[in-house]
């Protein structure tokens, strides 16, 4: 008898551990949170999990709507508390759905295309559920380029890897032959300098629910890097033949490639991504400056920070596996990536002059422009810099980076770095080149190369002897490129 009651008490023992692990598995999920981050041209929905939780979404029309269905999840959050400014959302309705599952609807105000996925449990947030909402047709850029300015600067993008190419293919080849631009260009009047301004993107990292380091305050770097970078803008707006483009001007994310591509949306004449660098002890300080190496980081810092920057795609949720064009453009990032020596001088050499004007304003924390694989550097076509404005994670430069009046004195060094460049080596179709040119000779006209064209038939056709031509113009040889402006002295 004292056997069976045994064997009963161990049978009854595992039926209950069995019951307890059903119970668990099927343990109902929580909402214990939701987050809205509005961007111009998206709107990402974030619940806060308790437990993963499958989710069906769907669309209603008449009114617009966006169902989402949570099976077995609860809401232990309000819904009326979440802010829907700048956003799609009009309103939201919660309800229960089948006995154990949540339904919430979103009352839309313009066209969405949603997409959604889970995303597991990391450092800063337990199992979430993210719902993108992408506005078809809308820019992520609130002013975009002139579509005027965008079109010269195409052309002038076009023009120089033309040129790129007969190099390629005949290094002694000039702009034309003779009896071509007596053809094609002799009857031509020269159009007037386009003067376009100077296009620079400014991104600040991080955003949304992504914050970036936390200082040892509390400081978020995606706030200080978004304050740097809105002044930055602003330094760079006011100076004539510039002009900003802020990649990111709220407190939203975006993929580290969506940043690079609308950087060449807005053909931008260079890229420059506005971090603040931390470090596991408070003791590191200073300012740095990186460019891209094309054969890894140039130290074990900067490869650890490298690694960490770019895995905050992971934390936005963009991983490589939910959108198909990030295929694609890394497909195209692996070849181009073959491109990148002439950009990459250019990127080093204006990282010299950012970090130049950085010292007078901020500690150095190293004297010469680093190079490290940041994902954001990868442009092939576009100079770009990842400066990292101080250590977060130092309390002394926590607190500088919060300083109003320290944050616009990092913003004048970095412009103040990028002018004295472009000042140097302006664009052709630039309003810089146009005064440079225009102080190396006050008098006389002016002419923009055409596709066609020769020195000497240009001389020819203006009643200029062709050494007279060259000198005027700094020419050492006879080579022309399409969209160079050329000063033509008086006769």
């Amino acid at each position: 008898m004292s056997k069976a009651i045994s064997l009963r008490r161990v049978v009854l023992s595992a039926i209950a551990v069995i019951a307890a692990g059903v119970g668990t598995s099927l343990q109902a999920a929580t909402v214990e949170g939701m987050r809205l981050w509005a961007a111009p041209d998206h709107a990402r929905l974030v619940f806060d999990l308790s437990e993963a939780a499958p989710a069906n979404v769907f669309s209603l029309d008449d009114p617009d709507r966006l169902v989402i269905d949570l099976d077995d999840t609860q809401m232990d959050t309000d819904a009326d508390s979440l802010s829907l400014d700048d956003s799609a959302i009009s309103d939201v309705r919660t309800g229960s759905r089948e006995g154990n599952g949540l339904r919430v609807v979103l009352e839309l105000n313009r066209e969405v295309e949603p997409r959604h996925f889970t995303l597991a449990p990391n450092d800063q947030y337990g199992h979430r559920l993210v719902v993108d909402l992408e506005y078809p047709g809308e820019s992520a850029v609130e002013n975009p380029i002139d579509p005027i300015e965008a079109m010269i600067r195409e052309q002038e993008i076009q023009a120089q890897r033309a040129s790129a190419q007969s190099q390629v293919d005949d290094p002694q080849q000039t702009a034309s032959s003779d009896e071509e631009a007596d053809s094609s260009s002799a009857s031509e009047e020269a159009k007037p300098h386009p003067k376009r301004d100077i296009i620079i993107a400014v991104d600040a990292g991080h955003g949304g629910e992504d914050p970036g380091a936390i200082g040892p305050s509390g400081t978020r770097e995606k706030d200080v890097v978004l304050d740097i970078s809105q002044r930055l803008a602003d330094t760079i707006n006011a100076v004539d033949g510039f002009k900003a483009v802020l990649v990111r001007d709220g407190d939203y994310y975006l993929g580290l490639r969506q940043r690079t591509q609308l950087a060449r949306d807005q053909k931008a004449d260079f890229f420059v991504s506005i971090h603040a660098d931390a470090f596991n002890s408070p003791r590191p300080q200073g300012s740095s400056v990186y460019a891209l190496s094309q054969r890894g980081a140039t130290s074990e810092t900067a490869q650890w920070l490298a690694d960490s920057e770019n895995r905050s795609d992971l934390v936005g949720g963009v991983d490589g596996n939910l959108s198909l064009r990030d295929k694609d453009e890394v497909l195209r990032g692996v070849l181009l990536d073959l491109t990148m020596t002439a950009t990459l001088n250019d990127s080093l050499s204006i990282g010299g002059q950012v970090l130049d004007q950085l010292g007078r304003v901020n500690r150095l924390h190293k004297s010469r422009v680093e190079q490290a694989g940041f994902m954001v550097l990868k442009s092939p076509d576009i100079p770009s810099l990842l400066v990292e404005v101080g250590f977060i994670s130092n309390p002394d430069e926590e607190r500088r980076l919060r300083d109003p009046i320290h944050q616009q004195g990092v913003s004048e060094a970095i412009m103040g770095g990028l002018q004295n460049h472009f000042e140097r080596y302006p664009p052709p179709a630039s309003l810089l080149a146009w005064q440079r040119d225009n102080q190396r000779s006050p008098s006389g006209d002016e002419y923009r190369i055409q596709s066609g064209d020769t020195l000497s038939a240009i001389a020819v056709r203006h009643g200029v002897p062709v050494n007279q031509l060259k000198q005027a113009n700094d020419l050492n040889g006879d080579a022309l490129r399409v969209g160079q402006v050329l000063r033509i002295p008086s006769s």
